[in-house]
């Protein structure tokens, strides 16, 4: 299974086509929303990962791609320094997707890097700056 994180950028003439469906139906592709931010008329982002064989994903991106769509790797990734960490819970208030949950009885602050959405709310929210940006290096493809 390849997988990938994506930004997607449409253009305003597109947003209300079902592309991204088009991906599972046409393509066998599996798609998990991170963030979305498309209105009517109005250029479209979009956050999202992809999954599939590689030679499918290669197709679903072209498929994009012929629509006018940018199409990016993530060039961003949100880290968590567990050193640093002093399990205060201020970035689980702010977490939209419940990546970062307290584990009870310990009070413990939980990463669940699966579910992040790569908002960034957890890094301004943090006080010991255990949460982090970091830049993707790997290649589109």
């Amino acid at each position: 299974m390849y997988s990938k994180i994506l930004n997607i950028k449409f253009p305003n003439s597109e947003v209300q086509k079902p592309l991204v469906c088009n991906l599972a139906r046409n393509y066998d592709l599996v798609f998990n929303i991170f963030k979305a931010q498309i209105f009517p008329r109005k250029e479209g982002h979009m956050v999202l990962e992809l999954s599939g064989t590689k030679e499918n994903f290669k197709k679903g991106v072209d498929y994009l791609k012929a629509h006018g769509i940018q199409v990016e790797n993530a060039i961003k990734d949100v880290k968590r320094h567990d050193d640093r960490c002093t399990h205060c819970g201020a970035c689980t208030a702010v977490c939209p997707t419940g990546a970062l949950t307290i584990e009870r009885p310990e009070m413990k602050v939980v990463f669940n890097h699966e579910k992040c959405s790569l908002c960034e709310l957890c890094v301004k929210a943090c006080p010991p700056r255990a949460m982090v940006v970091r830049p993707l290096s790997d290649s589109f493809f």
